[in-house]
């Protein structure tokens, strides 16, 4: 991978209650820093590719420890916007087990980056030498200057040659900036007007129903259990709203419990109208990865965008069935890791690629 990969979007202190505890038992909680966009320039370099973030932070402390935390991987900040006003976001999580869910409580309200409007960045120096920008549904659901920005850095980048990406990634509690709307009606509104610029949708079902509309028949993601046949059609109703985008990955994650869950993707292709899973079992059908101990999912569609920009970009991983082995080994790795950022390396999530699973010591 030689090309520089652009992400944009917010980065928060993530305070997360250890263990499996609830938040209201907890006395002491555990802090990180991270956002979808940054944890997917984290995989990118940790996987040995070279990628810049940016986001607005305020100038203080703890948007300096922020600045460490990306910095600390290889990751290019120089276009960073330090601005007078806004606060740092936050998230808070209490980690499930078994039965119960994981929970995330936001409060990210008046942050920096969604009071930032979109002429303030600085689009030319950012994607100087980008050779794709990489966006989410996360940062539009913050504020109207958000999902502006968020537009015209996809418009700037096509501008500029490079390829786009987008992770639908719908979060209901955020999307509250217009009171007319509801939240799936605001989402729909303001993605499909940055979706025209897009080469490639990552995204799972529930991201294709309440941002597209789209749904794989009867298939219930809550059940446990998934119809991955049809999911060919979801990507193809895809293109056919938008027929700017060339590829559609859909991640396959069948929750068994909090801890107990399988997990695998598909790749469509547009062009060829094909269709690549991943895994596969020796007999070349698809069997996904089954994570019964799982020590930390938030984060794992964003280690799959990071994987499978990676591997596209990467010539001896770009075919559409090797792109998408790698991303869904990748991701899987990163379930067993805490934090948002997947730590894994190439070298390791080739192994796993190649079927070394066993969790045995490496000595």
């Amino acid at each position: 991978m030689s090309g520089i990969v652009v992400t944009f979007g917010e980065i928060m202190g993530r305070i997360a209650a250890p263990e499996n505890l609830r938040l209201r038992q907890a006395r002491q909680f555990d802090m990180t820093y991270a956002g979808a966009e940054a944890s997917v320039a984290a995989s990118i370099c940790n996987f040995g590719g070279r990628a810049r973030y940016v986001t607005a932070l305020p100038k203080h402390a703890l948007a300096e420890a922020t600045m460490d935390s990306i910095r600390s991987v290889g990751i290019d900040t120089q276009f960073v916007l330090r601005t007078d006003q806004g606060r740092l976001g936050l998230y808070f999580l209490e980690t499930g087990a078994n039965q119960r869910p994981s929970n995330v409580i936001y409060d990210r309200e008046d942050s920096a980056i969604a009071i930032t409007t979109a002429d303030q960045y600085d689009w030319d120096g950012i994607l100087a030498g980008a050779q794709w920008l990489h966006l989410s549904g996360i940062t539009p659901a913050l504020s109207s200057n958000a999902a502006e920005a968020t537009r015209v850095a996809a418009l700037k980048a096509k501008e500029a040659g490079a390829t786009v990406s987008i992770d639908l990634n719908f979060r209901g509690k955020l999307w509250k900036w217009d009171p007319s709307k509801s939240a799936r009606e605001l989402a729909q509104t303001t993605m499909k007007g940055i979706l025209p610029f897009v080469d490639v949708v990552i995204a799972n079902e529930e991201d294709c129903h309440d941002v597209l509309g789209i749904q794989a028949g009867d298939t219930d993601v809550h059940s446990g259990a998934l119809d991955t046949s049809r999911y060919p059609d979801v990507a193809r109703q895809v293109v056919k709203q938008f027929p700017n985008v060339s590829q559609v990955a859909i991640t396959l994650r069948e929750s068994l419990s909090a801890t107990h869950n399988n997990w695998g993707a598909m790749l469509y292709d547009a062009p060829s109208d094909k269709a690549a899973f991943a895994p596969l079992d020796a007999d070349g059908k698809y069997q996904s990865y089954e994570i019964k101990n799982l020590v930390d999912r938030v984060g794992g569609g964003d280690s799959f965008a990071g994987g499978l920009i990676f591997s596209m970009m990467t010539p001896e991983l770009s075919e559409p069935t090797t792109a998408v082995k790698y991303a869904v080994a990748a991701s899987c790795l990163k379930h067993s890791i805490k934090g948002d950022f997947n730590y894994s390396t190439r070298a390791e999530v080739e192994a796993l690629m190649g079927g070394s699973a066993s969790g045995r010591v490496v000595r």
